[in-house]
């Protein structure tokens, strides 16, 4: 089923999650006992992200540097199959531009078609400074609309070499927005002018960038829907757990920390993952009393404060059948 079609059909608020797979060298098993924590609540769907190679430098003995390009995080679309044939639940996989070509995300997709996995989420990606040599004959998705436009053609039977009478597949495409704006535009409404040209080009939904203020998220989906951006744009939130969060988070996700949570963090630091706990969850009341369709937690491999944050939820959510 597609993300889409839960959404469409639901009347209720759904709850979904996200995570990253394990590093390499790492069992499958941590996946599978983070999953089995948030089970009970029974999600329609679960983003996995992915991961392009990486570069890094080992100094070795004789004082030179040695640059190495390595996938610390692969195997996205097996843990995909995984979590759909362990679970019966339909996963989300990341797709991303960077760090691959149009041609390895064409056999990507044909893997994930072949699989039954009928949702991905399209996104840029991080650079991951181990650029491939060019080849002309073999480009690039630059950008998350180019990418989305790749799956919507492969959709519509169109593939990168013109094959005969070529099968369609049927992908639900989700994207990312940002309420306090990517970190590279210059201004909001330049972003969500972006984000448009995503969903114009065959966006089914929006799953945003965390925020921790919701009068971000308020005033972003407000200036979406000004722009003609109608698909559901649904919370994406992350608690704070331990007093490293007030600078790591605005460092590598370019977000802004209310000065009351950093400073209550700031004054009470051995307290901070329950200060998170309860700012998060007086977000999801306040988001669910202003209707959303959905809460999309980024778990990633640490499940059990969200849990703890749900079993204290008051208001109900929807559960799958």
């Amino acid at each position: 089923m597609k993300v889409i079609e839960f959404y469409d059909k639901s009347d209720e608020p759904l709850i979904s999650f996200e995570i990253i797979p394990p590093k390499r060298g790492k069992s499958i098993q941590g996946v599978f006992d983070a999953l089995d924590q948030v089970m009970p609540y029974r999600p329609p769907f679960i983003d996995v992200t992915s991961h392009a190679a990486e570069a890094y430098y080992e100094e070795l003995d004789n004082g030179t540097v040695k640059r190495h390009i390595k996938r610390k995080r692969p195997g996205t679309i097996g843990l995909c199959a995984a979590i759909k044939h362990r679970y019966n639940i339909e996963p989300v996989p990341h797709v991303i531009c960077k760090g691959f070509t149009r041609e390895e995300t064409e056999d990507a997709l044909i893997e994930l078609n072949y699989l039954g996995i009928q949702n991905v989420l399209a996104i840029r990606g991080d650079d991951p400074g181990a650029s491939k040599p060019y080849n002309k004959n073999r480009g690039t998705n630059e950008y998350a609309v180019d990418l989305v436009q790749q799956i919507k053609r492969m959709n519509k039977g169109i593939y990168l070499e013109e094959l005969i009478d070529p099968d369609k597949t049927d992908f639900c495409v989700g994207v990312g927005g940002y309420p306090e704006k990517h970190f590279e535009a210059p201004n909001i409404n330049w972003d969500i002018q972006r984000l448009k040209e995503k969903v114009d080009a065959g966006a089914d939904y929006v799953v945003t960038q965390m925020f921790f203020d919701n009068r971000s998220y308020f005033d972003f989906v407000d200036k979406c829907r000004e722009a003609g951006i109608n698909v559901p744009i649904i919370p994406g939130l992350k608690l704070i757990t331990n007093y490293r969060h007030l600078t790591s988070l605005p460092r590598s996700f370019h977000l802004t920390l209310p000065d009351s949570l950093a400073h209550e963090i700031a004054l009470n630091p051995q307290q901070a993952k329950e200060i998170g706990i309860e700012w998060t969850l007086q977000q999801c009341q306040e988001l669910l009393d202003h209707g959303v369709q959905g809460l999309h937690f980024y778990i990633m491999a640490n499940p059990s404060p969200v849990v703890n944050l749900l079993d204290r939820m008051k208001t109900g959510l929807k559960t799958r059948s």
